[in-house]
């Protein structure tokens, strides 16, 4: 196993990993230490649906921890205490150490009371609290994008600071060339090499862009939308290869997808259709939508597809472009969570 591959050890690898990659995990933290505790205050854990980073000591506290932050994952613990509920801090010789911990609800933050030796038959005696912090509970954006041109390319640039899952699909392999790493992690020239061209089996190329960016080099683009699609949630789709008509392929593909899932008894409602965004002139997008009139799909759900896309703020140059794409897509994907 390759050493970006292993499971992180010390909870700010897996803190760092986590929030990379968009993956939903709480942040465990010891704010409130009174007499004998099997750790000190600011210990810190990560816990995942299905794994925990680092410790808080073992034994019933951690269980506890683990199992509250399993909870609030996937949302059973209810909000029944007010925001302005601040946590009790206990002194060791407080009577009230005897009764149950209470889970406190602030948004994305929680704390909790631990009275050891009481309610967790831990030798310590002492007590803890312990917050709970959660990250994205609420998925990040999943974009696809197709075609590497010049305005994808200031897109990847935005999306590399944010948030979110990208897979990025062109056929051709020169246009991710300016990405390609050697073994020495020195950038490639923007000349596509022969070992590219054809690669060595079971060796995949290394490219300079963040780990939650996956460019992917395929002849047949449209083999991605069905299965990006079909994973559900918020999905956005982004067009803009150097082909109008692998644009056109493109955008039939999502709404045949769209068409195929929707249900057999409300066929017209389409309050699922992910984002599908094509880049386009007023031309390029009148012609789109008069061609899809007449292949038989309905105008309710061609009038769904955002063409030309982006928000109009103006200006014409790649970045601009580019700015207006993620401006559109964040207005969309927060007004959805709302």
């Amino acid at each position: 196993m390759s050493e970006s591959l292993a499971p992180p050890v010390i909870w700010y690898e897996g803190l760092a990993r986590y929030q990379q990659q968009g993956m939903a995990h709480v942040l465990a933290t010891v704010v409130a230490v009174n007499g004998s505790a099997p750790r000190a205050l600011q210990a810190k854990m990560i816990v995942t649906q299905d794994g925990i980073v680092d410790t808080l000591g073992g034994g019933g506290l951690e269980h506890d921890v683990i199992a509250t932050a399993r909870q609030l994952l996937n949302g059973k613990i209810a909000a029944t205490v007010s925001k302005e509920v601040k946590p009790k801090v206990y002194e060791a010789n407080d009577t009230s150490a005897l009764t149950p911990s209470k889970a406190v609800r602030r948004d994305t933050v929680y704390t909790k009371h631990y009275p050891l030796g009481a309610k967790l038959a831990q030798c310590c005696g002492g007590s803890v609290t312990v917050m709970f912090e959660c990250f994205n509970v609420t998925p990040p954006m999943s974009v696809l994008v197709f075609g590497a041109g010049h305005v994808a390319s200031a897109l990847m640039t935005i999306l590399a600071e944010l948030p979110c899952q990208v897979d990025w699909v062109d056929s051709r392999p020169e246009m991710f060339a300016r990405y390609l790493m050697d073994k020495d992690n020195s950038s490639k020239t923007d000349q596509v090499d022969s070992s590219y061209q054809n690669p060595t089996p079971n060796r995949s190329p290394s490219y300079q862009l963040p780990r939650h960016i996956r460019p992917h080099i395929d002849e047949e683009p449209v083999d991605f939308v069905r299965p990006f699609i079909e994973q559900g949630g918020q999905r956005f789709i982004l067009v803009m290869t150097h082909d109008h008509s692998v644009d056109f392929e493109l955008v039939r593909a999502a709404l045949d997808t769209i068409s195929d899932t929707s249900s057999s008894d409300d066929k017209r409602s389409y309050t699922s259709l992910p984002y599908i965004g094509c880049i386009a002139s007023a031309t390029k997008a009148k012609r789109f939508r008069d061609r899809l009139i007449q292949r038989g799909y309905s105008e309710s759900l061609v009038n769904q597809l955002v063409m030309p896309i982006g928000l109009p703020i103006g200006g014409k140059e790649p970045m601009a472009v580019a700015v207006s794409i993620v401006a559109q897509l964040l207005q969309c994907y927060h007004q959805a969570a709302i």
